[in-house]
């Protein structure tokens, strides 16, 4: 008798395991294709030689940067003139993806759920990492820091990654930003190239936000899904908060509701969007409803063009 629920559960397991395999595989194909036809030059130009290792000492030349002058060995050979600093770009980067988990990812009307979004955006920016021949670290979490995945190089680890994001069962439901971002300063000393996936239903996440970025390059990815901007009419409704579980009944049918509603979500975005603006983070807006590959193409476009006028 106990051996057809074992085996009812290996055949569940099994299919559940071979449905993760399917969609890694999916996600992989799609991303794949996308960072070899748009993604693997721009991520190469926006992101590589941001670091800047030291190689050597020259004679000064008319036009280099007297910023880059060694005043040490210029005084130790005076007889021979100014020297200056030469560097080489450093080949490899760290790209961390910290992903956020919390309940509101669960969320999606269209073609897909936020988490879905996530771990596709996350497997385009790890692949077009690994084409590069960068590492990939990954750090997923909810108002706790669920799992943490050091630095590596190669598709396997990529893999890795997106079986990680899809078949997460978090423990926790709720969004704690600045505590993963602490997390993140305490675990990577050496400078990274961090992306922060999440839908930005949190406060209080600045403080550490200002830390990571004074010593990582810290990118924001917002993702939203249509409906969160607007009520529907369909009477009265019990909306259930995602994260703390609380339910309220509103009458959707009433339109003063339907206006307020959106207006508390538009304020909440903008309100986001302005903190994360205010201490110079550059933040990238996706949605469900639409595809995540030209956003990320236009964001490495105008990053590199503000890079090369200096700003």
């Amino acid at each position: 008798m106990s051996g057809k629920p074992q085996a009812a559960g290996g055949e569940s397991a099994t299919a559940d395991a071979r449905e993760l395999l399917r969609t890694v595989r999916r996600i992989e194909i799609a991303t794949r294709r996308a960072v070899n036809a748009e993604l693997a030059g721009r991520y190469h130009s926006v992101f590589k030689g941001q670091g800047m290792a030291f190689s050597e000492v020259r004679p000064y030349a008319p036009g280099d940067d007297i910023r880059h002058i060694d005043w040490n060995v210029s005084a130790r050979h005076q007889d021979q003139g100014l020297f200056v600093k030469q560097f080489i770009e450093e080949r490899e980067l760290t790209v961390i993806l910290l992903v956020d988990l919390s309940g509101s990812g669960d969320f999606g009307t269209k073609a897909k759920s936020k988490r879905r979004l996530l771990a596709e955006l996350g497997a385009t920016l790890a692949f077009s990492a690994i084409k590069n021949n960068d590492r990939v670290g990954l750090v997923l979490f909810t108002d706790e820091v669920e799992l943490y995945l050091a630095p590596r190089k190669g598709k396997p680890h990529v893999l890795r990654v997106i079986r990680e994001i899809v078949e997460a069962k978090p423990k926790g439901r709720g969004t704690d930003i600045g505590e993963a971002l602490a997390f993140l300063s305490r675990v990577m000393k050496r400078r990274a190239v961090v992306f922060l996936l999440s839908d930005f239903i949190d406060d209080d996440f600045e403080s550490p936000l200002k830390i990571a970025m004074a010593r990582h390059d810290v990118v924001a990815v917002r993702v939203k899904d249509p409906a969160e901007l607007e009520l529907p009419d369909l009477g009265l409704l019990e909306l259930v908060d995602a994260e703390t579980g609380e339910t309220r009944l509103v009458d959707s049918s009433s339109k003063k509701v339907r206006d307020a509603f959106a207006a508390r979500r538009r304020r909440a975005l903008e309100d986001a969007y302005r903190r994360l603006r205010q201490l110079g983070c550059d933040v990238i807006d996706l949605s469900t409803d639409a595809d995540h590959i030209a956003p990320l193409v236009e964001f490495f476009r105008t990053r590199s063009a503000r890079m090369r006028a200096g700003r």
